[in-house]
């Protein structure tokens, strides 16, 4: 599915639509069900459905170092979002936007750039200059301007509330299982194959090197995992993937190196699409390239008996 995205110039407000806002990070199954909702609706009212997010995310901008690692870069949020509305809307996020007063936000974006028919938020949705914009504002400010306003429907998972929150903790403790149910699908990452220092090649184990364009990851690690290259017909391909800084090489930033398990060819300029599946250990310095070696052999040994039954 082809999804129109947006730019600051664009206008929606012609044709109208229904909206759904916020960060919308991970695109899990709580955010899934939003997404539907507004879908559901806009297809009733005969209008495109619309995510409206904020590039940078909020807590990037006034918080950034203590703002918590993103669960999908941009790009994969895009792509997340596709099966799911008509179209997105980026609203740039900096200190001009976040002082606009409630009623600004909903006259300049809300009505002048979206054209408003219809929103779904949550009841604890909060918007505008310090944040004093909330639902009972929406709902007033929509019987004066002509818009209507819906809560959104909740999504739990074992008596718990879908969160990004969550998803983060799950990933941080390395529980892929319970990411992948509160996400309704395996955790992934994506980036284009560019080259690296070659040591693993020299080791035997050539690893393609992706560009995540990220430098913190609520994940890390040794892991099984499938990959796919559309690119050169690559599709669930078995292998083991180190995300992080490989301490046993001095001055590796933050990266992914993924190993193609029983493949030989080139995959540079391509894109490379991860699926994690199981953990298999943390990162670990080793003493010498023999150590590395062997633990690299026992690696791939285990990715294999766990992808055997994934």
């Amino acid at each position: 599915m082809q999804v129109r995205l947006a730019q600051m110039g664009d206008n929606w407000s012609a044709q109208g639509s229904v909206a759904t806002l916020g960060n919308l990070d991970g695109v899990h199954r709580g955010h899934q069900a939003i997404l539907s909702q507004a879908r559901e609706r806009a297809r009733s009212l005969g209008l495109p459905s619309v995510a409206v997010v904020f590039e940078p995310q909020p807590r990037e901008v006034f918080a950034p170092t203590a703002a918590p690692a993103r669960l999908t870069k941009f790009k994969e949020k895009i792509l997340a979002l596709a099966p799911y509305v008509d179209g997105v809307q980026v609203l740039k996020f900096n200190s001009t936007l976040a002082a606009q007063t409630p009623e600004a936000f909903v006259e300049d974006w809300l009505l002048g750039q979206l054209g408003i028919r219809h929103l779904v938020v949550g009841d604890d949705f909060r918007f505008g200059a310090k944040r004093t914009g909330d639902f009972a504002l929406l709902e007033r400010l929509g019987l004066q301007k002509g818009f209507s306003v819906e809560r959104t429907r909740q999504v739990l998972h074992k008596g718990r509330r879908i969160s990004s929150t969550w998803v983060r903790e799950a990933l941080g403790q390395n529980e892929l299982g319970l990411a992948e149910a509160l996400l309704g699908r395996r955790y992934s990452m994506q980036g284009r194959v560019i080259r690296g220092m070659g040591l693993a090649r020299t080791l035997g184990f050539a690893t393609a090197n992706v560009q995540l364009g990220r430098k913190v990851s609520p994940l890390r690690g040794v892991f099984a995992a499938r990959a796919s290259i559309p690119g050169v017909g690559i599709q669930d391909h078995p292998a083991v993937v180190n995300l992080g800084s490989r301490p046993s090489v001095e001055g590796r930033p933050f990266g992914l190196e993924v190993h193609l398990l029983d493949f030989q060819g080139d995959l540079y300029t391509q894109d490379l699409h991860v699926e994690f599946v199981q953990y298999i250990r943390s990162e670990q310095r080793f003493d010498g390239l023999a150590a590395l070696t062997e633990q690299i052999q026992a690696d791939h040994a285990q990715a294999r008996r766990l992808l055997a039954t994934n």
